[in-house]
């Protein structure tokens, strides 16, 4: 699915569509990799020994023992159900969801070619445009997926010339980011706290 060429690209360029990036989940697929390589290996053990007419180990007959004994509504039956299902959830939860949330995707002039900006860098990008507003003394700038949050504080013109000015420089510079989906913006401006 492609749109069209947008404004500004008279060459015809067609725009893929822009998704998130997808984390790599280095560290939680070493821990079910481990775990589940570990009990493996103790269960395959210790079948094989049983096969070789030896005694099974302890920890199997004392929890073949309690799964044959315990009612299903003990405590602790109810409790290692719980944790499992947690466990398997977040596994879910991680398999399904691309992760990544510092990272906003581009627009994307070329099929083959992806890009994205940390919000981090956007955020630092926004907010030295807006110091450069006349009359702004300090800015803060909060980049989200869906909307960009300003603060600022102005000493000297008056707060709505300040707010129109700021309110203009951050759309233009987020036009200028190429996001491929352009947020929100929200600008407050306000006076120092006086001393």
């Amino acid at each position: 699915m492609s749109r069209g060429a947008g404004p500004g690209s008279a060459s015809g360029a067609v725009h893929a569509p822009a998704r998130r990036f997808w984390a790599v989940r280095r560290v939680p697929a070493f821990l079910v990799a481990a775990v589940v390589l570990g009990a493996a290996g103790v269960l395959l053990y210790d079948v094989a020994a049983v096969r070789a007419h030896r005694p099974a180990m302890g920890w199997r007959r004392r929890l073949a023992h309690e799964l044959a004994t315990r009612p299903l509504e003990d405590a602790w039956i109810v409790a290692c159900a719980c944790v499992a299902v947690v466990a398997g959830v977040w596994l879910v939860v991680l398999a399904v969801t691309p992760g990544l949330r510092s990272v906003l995707p581009m627009r994307r002039d070329r099929a083959d070619l992806r890009a994205g900006i940390d919000r981090r860098a956007a955020a630092l990008v926004l907010r030295d445009r807006a110091m450069e507003v006349a009359g702004v003394q300090s800015v803060r700038v909060a980049v989200g997926r869906r909307r960009v949050k300003v603060r600022a504080r102005s000493h000297f013109r008056d707060l709505g010339d300040v707010r129109t000015d700021v309110d203009a420089v951050i759309a233009e510079g987020v036009r200028k980011l190429g996001l491929a989906h352009e947020p929100g913006v929200s600008v407050r401006v306000n006076r120092p706290a006086k001393r």
